[in-house]
């Protein structure tokens, strides 16, 4: 019986099976076919976990500090306490064996070079911010959103014994997951992940993770009935006019300067503290005792805690002509003293405040200028246009995105090289297509 064998040439001029030949043509296709199929199925029951376990801290975390910020306005006296509380976290921290902490920035390093982030970061940022909001602190909440979600999932990826490429992703995961929990916006959580850490490059390789655990943290906070951040913006012009993105261009210019004042002042009031009050208990008893007297001094209490009442009543229109400076002001002389908070509540404050306030002198409705300045400060301080430009539409609508797009813009590019975060770097230049490589200042 004879049997025939069908042949082909290749290229070299030998002889192989026909099929074998085109089998080969295509195996590295298949085989990275199959390695990304893997990768999607691992990482999407990553993000299912890491969503799930931190969906449910990021609502005792968002409760805790409803619970905080309730009990503080019931009882005034409790800013007295403040000093106190501030030696109860420096001690936290030290019987941690974490004195140096560097809070926010040490998550982005350690999504940028790999350092273990311990877990013993999630409860005590959970237990500092929680006092620091009870006890009259002005600072945010998304800071310790992003330590919570990153120290949780970096610890998650050692137990489970990912690779250092893997635990990286891991930790993005975890920040979106602990963003979204806490604000409900799932997509601006995950641009926010990917863009703060290196401005310029974005980690790809994390988005289908990031998005699931930001989904399933987001849809839990929804379940158990906290409502997703959102407002209703009134005077949003129709359509696109020149005028009106001549105004807009002039707001995103000065958001730009606020911003950066914003960040000058964060950085020298922490490094005057550390100057003259080398011992952390000291300073962070100085520091409670300086806000508790420049809280009597003002009059009001719209500058303790995250102040977010006073943001809804901006974006409705009303606004103290010195808020957004007196916003700078105290949450500079809380964190720089070693309390524990976030810096992007304070950031929409004093963005939504300041365009209630100027935008009116220029022609523009007060909350729609105050939406406009709350967008453009927060990217002019983290240096995230994409991230920012998301928020608008997760939190105010589609209507009028082109607008906040050029806010945002313009802000962004003449922010310059300033930032909350000292460990953020700018891969690309602002003004030209330009490597740089270089940290904020």
């Amino acid at each position: 019986m004879l049997m025939y064998t069908t042949v082909e040439k290749t290229e070299k001029g030998r002889e192989d099976p026909l099929g074998k030949h085109l089998f080969g043509k295509y195996q590295d296709k298949f085989d990275r076919s199959e390695n990304n199929l893997i990768h999607f199925v691992m990482w999407s029951c990553g993000g299912l976990c890491i969503g799930f376990v931190i969906g449910l801290v990021g609502i005792a975390f968002h409760l805790s500090l409803e619970w905080a910020t309730e009990v503080r306005m019931a009882n005034p006296w409790l800013i007295w306490l403040l000093p106190v509380g501030g030696l109860a976290i420096v001690l936290a921290y030290r019987l941690a064996g974490m004195e140096k902490d560097r809070g926010t920035n040490f998550i982005l390093v350690a999504v940028r070079s790999n350092e273990p982030v311990t877990l013993k970061t999630a409860p005590l940022i959970f237990f500092s911010t929680v006092v620091t909001h009870l006890l009259g602190g002005s600072a945010g909440r998304e800071g310790a959103a992003l330590q919570l979600g990153g120290s949780i999932a970096s610890s998650f990826g050692r137990n489970f014994q990912l690779n250092e490429k893997e635990e990286r992703i891991m930790t993005m995961c975890g920040m979106a997951a602990g963003f979204a929990a806490l604000f409900g916006t799932p997509l601006t959580s995950v641009i926010f992940a990917m863009e703060v850490i290196t401005v310029g490059v974005m980690h790809y390789s994390a988005i289908v993770p990031c998005i699931i655990s930001a989904l399933v943290a987001s849809g839990l906070s929804k379940v158990i009935g906290i409502r997703p951040t959102a407002f209703e913006i009134v005077g949003i012009p129709e359509a696109i006019g020149l005028e009106n993105c001549w105004l807009v261009a002039v707001l995103g210019i000065l958001c730009a300067v606020l911003s950066v004042l914003f960040c000058i002042v964060m950085e020298h009031t922490g490094h005057a503290y550390r100057k003259y009050f080398k011992n952390p208990m000291v300073r962070v008893f100085v520091g409670g005792c300086i806000v508790i007297g420049a809280t009597y001094l003002v009059g009001c209490r719209d500058y303790n805690g995250a102040g977010m009442d006073i943001i809804v009543r901006a974006l409705n229109g009303d606004a103290k002509t010195e808020a957004f400076l007196l916003k700078i002001l105290f949450t500079a002389l809380t964190l720089g003293a070693g309390y524990k908070g976030g810096e992007i509540v304070p950031s929409f404050f004093i963005g939504a405040t300041f365009g209630c306030i100027v935008g009116p002198l220029m022609g523009l409705p007060a909350t729609f200028a105050a939406s406009l300045g709350m967008a453009a400060v927060f990217c002019g301080v983290t240096n995230c246009p994409l991230a920012s430009i998301m928020l608008c539409i997760e939190l105010f609508g589609f209507h009028g995105t082109a607008y906040y797009a050029l806010c945002c813009a313009i802000s962004y590019m003449l922010s310059g090289y300033y930032g909350l975060y000292s460990e953020q770097k700018i891969m690309y230049s602002k003004v030209e297509p330009e490597f740089i490589n270089k940290n904020v200042h």
